[in-house]
């Protein structure tokens, strides 16, 4: 229905007035729960995520992507400052590419178990500093390269979506059994031309082979 449809649907919200008519006040702890720093308890939160989902914009439209990681692997450089060692991957760079026009990030930091996430906003650059690379080597190591974000404004977000989604509930780990895997996804995509059993087999042991 977006874009042209949406000109039909009468009760579309277009101004912010509208916006805050549907909600209550935001409540006290909601707004003093975010600074422009890394105070130590929300240090703690990233030094125990193992996985954060990265937010950016370029030319190119917008980019969510998935980023993970043993915990402690996002270096706290200082209270404004996180190093992200970007590993290989698809190669596809989309993240990376809108960096470079447009330096503006936003993070999502989770930790298996916690229903409670960290959320980051900041400005980003991609940076081969020697010392950095060393410095988040894994298995002897160094990344492809390093994004080094300057924090703006850090909040955690309450646990609200994860208890509704139930994310970290034994049974919902059977929702995988439904869904395609990555071969027949590709192959789903006629344009693809790929043979999804063909791509399935042994791709355990080669995403095992290549995480570093």
């Amino acid at each position: 229905m977006f874009p042209e449809d949406s000109l039909l649907d009468p009760h579309q919200i277009q101004s912010i007035d509208e916006l805050e008519s549907l909600f209550d006040s935001p409540g006290e702890a909601a707004i003093k729960k975010e600074v422009d720093r890394l105070v130590p308890v929300y240090r703690r939160l990233i030094e125990a995520s193992p996985f954060y989902v990265m937010a950016t914009e370029g030319p190119g439209g917008l980019d969510c992507s998935p980023r993970g990681d043993p915990a402690g692997f996002v270096q706290v450089l200082d209270e404004r400052h996180i190093a992200l060692p970007e590993r290989r991957g698809n190669n596809r760079i989309d993240s990376l590419r809108n960096l470079i026009d447009d330096p503006r990030v936003g993070l999502l930091f989770l930790v298996p178990g916690k229903n409670e996430t960290l959320r980051v906003n900041g400005r980003a650059r991609i940076s081969t500093d020697p010392a950095l690379m060393e410095r988040t080597a894994m298995k002897g190591k160094p990344p492809q390269c390093v994004i080094v974000v300057e924090i703006e404004t850090v909040f955690f977000q309450c646990a609200r979506a994860l208890l509704r989604a139930s994310l970290w509930d034994p049974d919902s780990r059977k929702l995988a059994e439904q869904t395609p895997t990555a071969g027949e996804m590709l192959a789903g995509v006629p344009e693809s031309r790929i043979d999804g059993a063909t791509y399935d087999e042994g791709l355990d042991e080669r995403q095992a082979r290549t995480l570093y």
